[in-house]
């Protein structure tokens, strides 16, 4: 489900169930990231399936990257693999008006 950043923000923040995903890559990261955030890059291919295979199916995912995209696929993604419960932040860092750290 795609959710402007505000929704998305206070959702997560109220979700004793949330996980907060970054798909960006290490150098995106270094730019700064949303608090309490998991890293796990896109474009790691094989990797980065094996790291969402090993995610608990049980979370709720609000996953976000620089515009929207990657976190859309990766929604699309997980989904696949049988996680229930993705949340994508619209407009993605590029429009990211919240905390980072």
């Amino acid at each position: 489900m795609d959710l402007q950043q505000e929704q998305w923000w206070n959702d997560a923040q109220n979700d004793e169930n949330a996980v907060i995903l970054d798909v960006r890559t290490d150098d995106e990261v270094s730019e700064g990231m949303i608090p309490n955030a998991i890293h796990h890059d896109f474009y790691q291919g094989q990797d980065f399936l094996n790291a969402l295979e090993a995610l608990d199916k049980s979370k709720n995912y609000y996953v976000y990257c620089r515009s929207g995209n990657r976190s859309g696929q990766t929604c699309m993604l997980m989904k696949q693999l049988g996680f229930e419960n993705l949340y994508n932040l619209l407009g993605g860092m590029n429009e990211w008006e919240g905390p980072t750290e």
